[in-house]
């Protein structure tokens, strides 16, 4: 249904989500660990370096923001994994650490990569793998701290070891794309001539927050010809009769995060938008069908874009047509690698995570992108959640 409700009724309708997935156990995490030690050796270091981000967070179970103090994980090729971090956060720190951990704390006027200094010394390192997410100036300071220990660029690692969901992830992300997926539902039964894309943000903010996420993550409401800007346009805008309306949010659980869109009509589609919308769900499953283990992510890309190009779309990058990759990787962060796009040549492997989102691109008239997320399986591809069923009734 799209319309006929509000915001308060269909608030009111919402509660903690029913059945919540599991956390991640310590024997998981720990399993982490011996996979990034074995990944570390295999690149020819002895010890791997995370920075706060994403990556922390799979490790530990710490939520930490990426700022100017470092807050870093050390693991090493024995013993516990080491966490450095001032020591005014002690106590923060140790409410969430999720693993048992030795932990080195510094004081506001101390070098904190002296510490790092000191555990690659103690275990005899000559080359450390650095989290690709770690600044430059925090990567030059340790530089100066540890002159004659190398560096590593540590994508493989860190890509190595979070591109494989296990199946406890697996129902995390499933829960927050469930948790979306519904606010998607309730958001289209509120819409009404000339509510703000601001009021409808704050709305599916508010509807986040009713299931149990901490709100949105992020979130896109675009109407009319700002569905035509992938990634819409500044500003709020309001909603007329006939308008395109598309909505891209997500949340997170445990860290893990959804991202989905859909894309409809307040109001009758016109001829237009009907084909194109039918092209777009026609290119999302073709993508899907491709997926096998062993095929390769640039594949997935390209059979969208057959789709589009067959309706006259495109080619490649060209307008009208699909501007941007076909998907992303998703887990901890929102986009991670591996990519659907022309030049991964990453071959896909069971428990990868993916979005599905080969959008259509009107320029200066509309948009239309139906985002879904799929993992890979033994035997090809599984939905986390149903795909939107038509233009005219979405949901």
């Amino acid at each position: 249904m799209i319309g006929g409700s509000n915001a308060q009724e269909q608030l009111a309708e919402l509660g903690p989500w029913s059945d919540p997935a599991p956390a991640i156990t310590a024997l998981e995490r720990e399993t982490r660990v011996e996979l990034a030690r074995r990944l570390t050796r295999s690149a020819g270091a002895q010890a791997l370096l995370v920075v706060a981000g994403p990556s922390l967070n799979y490790f530990l179970g710490i939520s930490w923001k990426l700022t100017e103090r470092l807050v870093a994980l050390i693991i090493t090729q024995s013993d516990r994994p080491i966490l450095i971090a001032p020591q005014f956060e002690e106590g923060s720190l140790a409410a969430m650490t999720a693993l048992d951990v030795e932990t080195l704390f510094w004081e506001e006027d101390e070098s904190p990569y002296d510490l790092v200094a000191s555990v690659l010394s103690r275990v005899g390192a000559s080359a450390i793998a650095l989290d690709p997410a770690m600044p430059f100036k925090m990567v030059d300071q340790l530089a100066l701290a540890a002159p004659s220990v190398a560096h590593i660029e540590g994508s493989d690692i860190v890509d190595g070891c979070r591109m494989n969901k296990s199946t406890a992830e697996l129902a995390l992300m499933r829960q927050a794309k469930q948790m979306t997926l519904e606010v998607q539902r309730r958001v289209a039964r509120i819409l009404r001539p000339g509510i703000s894309s601001s009021e409808v943000i704050a709305f599916i903010d508010a509807g986040h927050r009713a299931l149990g996420a901490a709100g949105s993550t992020f979130c896109s409401v675009q109407f009319g010809r700002a569905s035509a800007f992938p990634h819409g346009l500044p500003g709020p805008t309001h909603l007329n009769e006939g308008d395109i309306v598309l909505i891209d949010t997500g949340c997170a659980i445990q860290g893990y995060n959804s991202d989905i869109t859909r894309t409809y009509v307040f109001g009758t589609p016109n001829q237009q938008q009907r084909d194109l919308w039918m092209v777009e769900a026609e290119a999302q499953q073709a993508a899907f069908d491709v997926v096998q283990p062993g095929v390769l992510c640039q594949e997935v890309d390209a059979a969208a874009r057959r789709v589009l190009e067959r309706a006259g779309l495109g080619p490649n990058y060209r307008l009208p047509g699909l501007p941007h990759r076909t998907g992303h990787g998703i887990g901890l962060a929102v986009h991670e690698a591996p990519y659907l796009v022309k030049g991964d040549r990453t071959p896909l492997m069971p428990g990868m995570c993916f979005s599905n989102e080969p959008t259509i691109i009107v320029p200066d008239k509309f948009g239309i992108r139906l985002e879904d997320h799929f993992f890979v399986t033994d035997s090809g591809a599984e939905w986390f959640t149903e795909r939107s069923t038509s233009i005219d009734c979405p949901f």
